[in-house]
Order: structure tokens, then sequence, then C-alpha cells
């Protein structure tokens, strides 16, 4: 805690039943999480505590960095990203590379291939991954496998690329020597069943998002607040902000909140983002600036400086609104930002 003048107030309760949820939905499958990019923004050690205590099993991360960030915390996590040469040195022994280059594949042969990994199939995303034909040719052969994983493309639209990734990956059955098989992420968990396989990896569906039917249920984990800096009138006529973008059409009240694009809160929210003191709704008003955003307080004429609102930030109607993608929502939202858990 820093005592800064913004917060993220960030629903413990809202998590764990979102990753229930999501366990539930993933049947037969274990459920894991994805706590990369720091926890997709809420601070990836709180969500790792709070979920390993609801039950969870498997984390994912970026970086061996981030993994290393939670080797004291005594739970599995795999780094999505493999390993470089820079990260052989310092490996816990409960952190395993997802490997995903033949390079790395040989890199990790060198230093033992007793050591257990997981490694990464590309069945369509063209990013990460070894190929099925590597596969095929024995490129894993001997290696001690925990999760053969995929990724999917485009889970959250009805689109034939999602059974043929499923199919490619189905065909991998018996080519390793893997204990487990895991494709599904978020939306892949909403496809059914026959994309669960051993192992989900849900990451923004955790969080609030919401992309398909059955993530009906998910709820809100993330509420940004901010403290108002000033209040002052402004007369009818008068401008608000950089470049004069919005005219006061009456006399009104307006508090200047200690928030801007440097904190993730970014221009596309000007004259459209709303704050809220209790029921009252209270329109940003004018440009979003570094540092600073106005918002008309004439709903609630008791505020007062010092006073903290929220700001709305129901992540699918935010995406809408803003046109950014609910994890760059998330995940934008800067350090200045105090996580308070409750």
């Amino acid at each position: 805690m820093t005592d800064s003048p913004l917060r993220l107030r960030l629903d413990a309760a809202a998590l764990v039943a979102n990753w229930t949820l999501l366990d539930r939905l993933s049947g037969a499958a274990a459920c894991g999480a994805a706590v990369k990019a720091n926890g997709y923004g809420l601070g990836a050690r709180g969500v790792v505590t709070r979920l390993a205590a609801a039950g969870c099993r498997d984390f994912f991360v970026a970086s061996w960095a981030e993994a290393r960030a939670l080797a004291d915390l005594g739970v599995t996590v795999s780094v999505l990203h493999g390993v470089r040469a820079e990260d052989m040195a310092d490996r816990p022994a409960q952190i395993r590379p997802v490997l995903a280059s033949a390079e790395q594949v040989q890199r990790w042969r060198a230093a033992g291939a007793d050591a257990p990994c997981d490694v990464m199939v590309d069945t369509g995303m063209n990013r990460l991954g070894v190929s099925p034909q590597q596969v095929a040719e024995g490129l894993l052969d001997g290696l001690a496998i925990e999760t053969l994983m995929s990724h999917l493309v485009s889970a959250d639209e009805a689109v034939d690329l999602n059974a043929r990734q499923l199919a490619a990956f189905a065909g991998l059955a018996g080519r390793t020597s893997a204990r487990r098989r895991s494709l599904a992420n978020s939306s892949g968990i909403a496809l059914g069943p026959d994309y669960h396989f051993d192992l989900t990896r849900p990451g923004i569906a955790l969080y609030g998002g919401r992309q398909r039917a059955p993530h009906a249920g998910i709820a809100q984990v993330v509420t940004p607040e901010a403290q108002i800096l000033q209040l002052r009138r402004v007369q009818a006529g008068e401008t608000i902000g950089y470049n004069a973008t919005y005219t006061a059409p009456r006399d009104m009240a307006v508090a200047i909140l200690n928030l801007g694009y440097a904190d993730g809160y970014l221009r596309c929210f000007s004259n459209k983002g709303i704050a809220r003191a209790g029921a009252a709704a209270l329109p940003v008003v004018g440009r979003i600036s570094m540092d600073l955003t106005a918002i008309c307080v004439d709903a609630a004429p008791d505020l007062a400086e010092g006073d903290w609102v929220a700001i709305d930030y129901d992540l699918p109607a935010t995406a809408a609104l803003s046109g950014l993608s609910q994890y760059e929502l998330l995940t934008g939202l800067g350090a200045r930002f105090d996580r308070v858990w409750a």
C-alpha cells in the first residue's frame, strides 16, 4: 500500500467464484490459471495465493522472471515462452518451461532430458510452438513431458478453424510421452468437452472477461477508483480540457480526478467514460490527459475534495464503449494504482 490517490478494488470472492465456475465448466479436466502480465494487471501473487487456496494447481506465466517472482509460494508454474539460454542458470524445481521450438528442445536436452517440461505445438496460430510434423519426426522423443499443449486462434468466434485445430491436436495422441494434454483457454472451455482434454488454461474469464454464452455467470473482479483532487464550477459556454472538446451546456459542477492515460485510462474514454458515486452516474467531460480526468458531478452534490469515485469497468461493456479488447483494459492499468483486495 503506497497511499496512492488511485486504487483497484479487487473482489477476491468474485475471482474465486469465476475460477470455480470455469473448473465446473471444464468437466473432468483440471482447471489451471493464466497469471501472466502480473496476473492480468491485478498482481500475480495475490491472484495465485487466492486461487491456490481454492484448489487451483497449475499456473501459467510468460517469462522466467514472472515465474521466479512466484517461486516462494510453492505452486507449480509453467513458463509459456519456453526457455532462453539466459534462463538456464536459475531454474527452481517447481517451474517448467513450455518448450516452443527445436532450439529450446535442444537446449533442454543439453541440461538433462529427464528434467520435466511442457511443450507447445502449433496447430494454426503460427506464433509459438513446434510443428506436428516435427513431433512425428521424433523431435520430442525421450523428453519427460508433463503437458503437451496448443493454443486456439479464434475460440471466441464460431469458426471452422476451431474444429481444424482440435483435429490436429487430437491427432497427436500417443505421439509423445506427455502425461496430460491441454488446448482450451477461457473461450475454449466454452466450446465444450471435446476441447477440454486433461487441463484447461483460462485467463481473461478469471478476471471478469466474458466472451461466449457459457461465461454469463462470470463476475466483475476489478473496479478502478480515483480520488477527487479538486471541485470547481464551470460556467455555461466554457470548455473543459485539452483542445476544448467539451463545451458546458449549462453551469455545472466538475470534479478533477487523479487519473489519466498514463494509468491506462486512455483518451478513447474522453467524453464517453462514466464514474459513479453510489448510484449516481458521473460522465467524463472533456479530453482525458496524462494524469487528470474531469467528470460532471451535478448528480452527486455532496461530493468533496478527497472523496473517492468508482470508474465503470465491466469488461465487455467497457470494451464495446472504448474499442479496446478486454485484455487491454486489464493489463493496461498502471503501477500507480494500489491493488486493494476485498
